[in-house]
C-alpha cells in the first residue's frame, strides 16, 4: 500500500483526490494543475520488477518526480499516477507488457509537490532466460500536440 501524500509536500493551492488502484488499494493525493516542463535533451530512466516496484531510477526521474532516489526505490511505480490518468490506459501498459511486448504511450505524471510532467513513455519487458524479469522504462520529451490530443482522449477514457 502506498502512503498518502503529505499535505507539506504541496507547492501552491491544490485539490484532493482519493485515487483507487488496480488491487483495490485507495491513496490520498493533492494536485496543484502546475506543470515542470520536460528536460530537453534528457532521458528519464527507470526499472521496476515484475509488480511494478522500482529499482532503479536515474537522476532525471529523481529530479522530475521531486522525490529522493531513496523515497522512490521499493515502491509501486503508481507512486506517480495523475488523477488524470485514466485506468484503461494502465490496463493497456500491463497488458501489453505482460504478453511480453513493448508499449508505448503518452503518460501525465503526479510530482512530489502536486505538480505534474508530461512524458513519451516507452515500456519494455526484460527477459532472462525466455522470462520476464521486470520492465525498463524510458521516457523522452512528448510532442505538445501529441500531449493535446491525449489529454483529450483520456477525458473520454475510464
Amino acid at each position: 500500500m502506498i502512503a498518502d501524500m503529505n499535505p507539506a509536500w504541496i507547492t501552491g493551492e491544490a485539490s484532493e483526490h482519493v485515487l483507487t488502484y488496480a488491487d483495490g488499494s485507495t491513496r490520498r493525493v493533492y494536485v496543484t494543475g502546475i506543470e515542470t516542463p520536460y528536460p530537453q535533451g534528457k532521458l528519464i530512466v527507470s526499472r521496476t520488477n515484475t509488480q511494478g516496484i522500482i529499482t532503479h531510477c536515474n537522476q532525471s526521474f529523481v529530479d522530475m518526480a521531486g522525490y529522493e532516489e531513496a523515497e522512490l526505490i521499493g515502491q509501486p511505480h503508481c507512486l506517480l499516477r495523475h488523477p488524470d490518468m485514466p485506468h484503461g490506459a494502465f490496463k493497456d501498459l500491463w497488458e501489453t507488457v505482460h504478453a511480453g511486448k513493448q508499449w508505448h504511450g503518452y503518460v501525465k505524471n503526479l510530482r512530489k509537490d502536486g505538480g505534474h510532467y508530461w512524458v513519451y513513455a516507452t515500456v519494455v519487458p526484460n527477459v532472462r532466460n525466455g522470462e520476464i524479469v521486470g520492465y525498463t522504462s524510458v521516457r523522452r520529451e512528448p510532442s505538445r500536440e501529441k500531449v493535446a490530443a491525449a489529454e483529450a482522449l483520456y477525458k473520454t477514457m475510464s
